[in-house]
C-alpha cells in the first residue's frame, strides 16, 4: 500500500512537493484505515525536513481523502487579506492554519456539500475562490486546476507550469527517484 500511496502523491501533488502551491488533495482507496495512519505517519516523518506534512481530511467507503500540504506556504496563504475575508464569512475565526484546518475538517464532515473554501487550502488566488462561490461555479472565464474568475493570464500560466512539473516528477519517479528526493524543501 506504501508504494501505491507514494506513486500517487507524485501523481496528484507534485507541484506541492516542488513548492509551486501550497496544497493538493486526492482520493484514495483505503481497505484498511489504521493502515493508512500508519503510512501517513512514516510519510510526515519522512517528510518533516521538506516542510510538507500529509492528513486525511474524509474517510467513507474504503475512500481516504488526503491533503498534503506546505505548512508555511499554507499561513501566507490564509492570512492574506481577501483570503481571510471568506474565511471569516464562512465562520472561521483566525487565519492560524492549525484551527483553519480543525474547522475546515469540521465543515468537511458535517455538511453534505463541499466547502467551496477549499481552495483557499489548495493555493487558489482568493479571487476565484469568492468567484466561485459568488457565481456558484457557473461562468468562469476559464477552466484548468479550478474555475477562474479572476487573472485568466496568471492562470493559465500556472496551470501550464502545473503540469509540467507533474509530468517531469511522475518521469523522475519511474527512473527510482524517492519521494523525498523529488520534494524540494521549503
Amino acid at each position: 500500500m506504501f508504494e501505491r500511496l507514494t506513486d500517487l502523491i507524485v501523481k496528484h501533488c507534485s507541484p506541492t512537493l516542488a513548492g509551486l502551491k501550497s496544497g493538493n488533495m486526492f482520493s484514495s482507496y483505503c481497505e484498511n484505515f489504521q493502515d493508512m495512519l500508519c503510512d501517513l505517519r512514516t510519510l510526515n516523518q519522512r517528510f518533516a525536513v521538506k516542510g510538507i506534512k500529509i492528513i486525511p481530511l474524509r474517510y467513507s467507503d474504503k475512500r481516504c481523502l488526503l491533503y498534503v500540504f506546505r505548512l508555511t506556504a499554507l499561513s501566507c496563504d490564509l492570512a492574506d487579506k481577501k483570503a481571510f475575508k471568506i474565511l471569516k464569512d464562512l465562520g472561521y475565526k483566525s487565519c492560524d492554519p492549525g484551527e483553519c484546518i480543525a474547522r475546515l475538517l469540521m465543515r468537511l464532515n458535517s455538511s453534505e456539500q463541499f466547502p467551496h473554501e477549499i481552495g483557499l487550502f489548495l493555493g487558489y488566488p482568493p479571487e476565484d475562490v469568492y468567484g466561485y462561490i459568488k457565481n456558484k461555479g457557473k461562468s468562469p472565464k476559464c477552466t484548468g486546476h479550478w474555475q477562474v474568475y479572476g487573472d485568466e493570464k496568471v492562470a493559465l500560466a500556472k496551470f501550464k507550469s502545473f503540469k509540467q512539473c507533474t509530468r517531469i516528477f511522475c518521469q523522475m519517479a519511474a527512473l527510482g527517484f524517492s519521494i523525498e528526493e523529488l520534494a524540494v524543501a521549503g
